[in-house]
C-alpha cells in the first residue's frame, strides 16, 4: 500500500511541473509566406497568482511587447495583446513541452505556430532592444530641405504616410486632398473649390527634414503645409461653414480609455490591420477624429469629448459597412465559421471605448482654395 501511494505521488507531481505550468521560456518559428519569424514568449506568475508573457520577435528590429492577458484552461492556452489586435490560441501537450496553436494578428487568416519549452541549453538569444527613437527639440521649426515627388504607379492599392528615426518621410499612393487633410486637420468635404485632380492624381513623396530626429505631429504637419505650399503652390483663406458633421462625446458610462505611457512628444500610431480593425497608441482623441474624418466616414469628425491633449493606446474592432472607407468598407471579408462579427462602427465605439459618435449639424472651419498646380518638377 505504501508503494503504491508513493507511485500516485509521483504521477501527481508530472502535471503540476509540466502540463500544468505555463510559466518559462517557450519558443517558436512563425511562417508568413517566405518570411520566418522566430517568436519568443516569456511567461512569469505574478505575486497574485496570475500570468504576465513577454513577448519578443527577434528577427525584427522591435522591442518586446507585453501581452494583455494570459490565461490556461485546461490544456487550452490563450495569449492576447489587445494594442497589437495580436491573439495566440493553442493547446498544451500532455507532457507540457509544446503548446500547438494559431497566431492571428488582424488578418482573416490566422497562421499555424508551435511552441516548444524552452530549456538553457536551447533558449534562443533575444537582441538587446532598439533605442528609443531620437526626437527633434520640441522647439525646432524643421523643413524638408530635399523632396522627391512622382506620380504613383496606375495599379498600387491603399494609401500610406510614414515618417523613420532618419527624419525621412515617404507617402504611398497618396493623392493631394488627402495630404491636404492630413497637413490641416480637415475632411474632405472641408476643402472647398479645388479641380477634380485632387482626389484623381496620387503620388509617391519622399522628403527628408533639415533636422535630425523624429519630428512630433505638430513638427510633421508644418513641414507638409510648407511643402504643398512650395511645390503644388497652394494658398487658402479660411471660412466658417455649418456642415453634417459627427460630434464624439463620452458616453452615459464613461470613456473606457486606457492613458498612453509613451512619450507624449513622440508620434501618434494610428494603424489598421485590415478594414474595421484599428489600433491606436498615444493619441488624442482628435487625432482619432482626425484619421476617422480621412480615412473612414464621408463626413468630418468633430471631438466634444473635453479630454484635450491626454494620449491613449486602445483598439477599435467593427464591421464597417458600404459607406466607410470610401466605399470600400463593404467589401470587407466576412469572419471564419464560428467567429462573431463585430458590431457596427457606431457601436462598437460605445461599447469598447466609451465615447458615442452621433450625426449632428454644426458650424466648421472650411479650406477655400484660392490657387492650387500641379507639383514642380524634382
Amino acid at each position: 500500500m505504501k508503494r503504491l501511494l508513493l507511485g500516485i505521488l509521483a504521477l501527481a507531481a508530472l502535471p503540476v511541473l509540466h502540463a500544468q505550468s505555463l510559466v518559462g521560456t517557450w519558443q517558436g518559428t512563425l511562417t508568413a509566406g517566405p518570411q520566418k519569424l522566430r517568436i519568443v514568449m516569456k511567461i512569469a506568475a505574478t505575486p497574485d497568482d496570475h500570468l504576465q508573457t513577454t513577448i519578443y520577435s527577434i528577427d525584427q528590429p522591435a522591442p518586446p511587447f507585453p501581452a494583455n492577458s494570459t490565461t490556461k484552461d485546461g490544456a487550452n492556452v490563450k495569449v492576447t495583446v489587445s494594442q497589437l489586435a495580436l491573439n495566440f490560441e493553442g493547446k498544451m501537450s500532455a507532457d507540457g513541452k509544446t503548446i500547438a496553436g494559431n497566431w492571428s494578428q488582424g488578418g482573416p487568416m490566422p497562421l499555424p505556430l508551435t511552441l516548444e519549452r524552452a530549456t538553457a541549453e536551447t533558449a534562443w538569444t533575444i537582441p538587446e532592444p532598439p533605442p528609443p527613437p531620437r526626437l527633434m527639440p520640441a522647439d525646432a521649426n524643421p523643413v524638408f530641405e530635399v523632396a522627391t515627388i512622382k506620380p504613383s504607379k496606375p495599379e498600387a492599392q491603399g494609401i500610406g504616410l510614414t515618417i523613420n528615426q532618419s527624419n525621412l518621410m515617404n507617402t504611398m499612393n497618396t493623392p493631394l486632398s488627402f495630404l491636404m487633410a492630413f497637413a490641416y486637420g480637415v475632411q474632405s468635404k472641408q476643402i472647398v473649390g479645388g479641380p477634380s485632380w485632387l482626389e484623381s492624381e496620387r503620388y509617391d513623396i519622399t522628403a527628408k527634414a533639415d533636422i535630425p530626429g523624429q519630428p512630433n505631429d505638430r513638427q510633421l504637419k508644418a513641414m507638409l503645409q510648407k511643402l504643398l505650399a512650395e511645390r503644388f503652390e497652394l494658398t487658402f483663406h479660411r471660412e466658417k461653414r455649418e456642415l453634417s458633421v459627427y460630434a464624439i462625446t463620452i458616453a452615459k458610462a464613461g470613456a473606457k480609455l486606457t492613458e498612453s505611457k509613451n512619450n507624449p512628444n513622440s508620434l501618434p500610431g494610428l494603424g489598421f490591420r485590415g478594414l474595421g480593425n484599428l489600433v491606436v497608441t498615444n493619441a488624442t482623441i482628435a487625432e482619432f477624429a482626425g484619421l476617422m474624418q480621412t480615412t473612414v466616414v464621408e463626413r468630418p469628425v468633430i471631438d466634444q469629448t473635453g479630454l484635450g491633449t491626454k494620449r491613449y493606446d486602445f483598439q477599435l474592432k467593427w464591421t464597417p459597412d458600404a459607406s466607410q472607407f470610401g466605399g470600400r468598407g463593404g467589401s470587407a471579408p466576412p469572419p471564419p465559421d464560428g467567429v462573431e462579427a463585430p458590431p457596427d462602427l457606431f457601436t462598437a465605439i460605445q461599447q469598447q471605448i466609451g465615447l458615442k459618435m452621433d450625426a449632428t449639424k454644426a458650424p466648421v472651419d472650411v479650406m477655400v482654395l484660392d490657387s492650387v498646380q500641379k507639383p514642380s518638377e524634382n
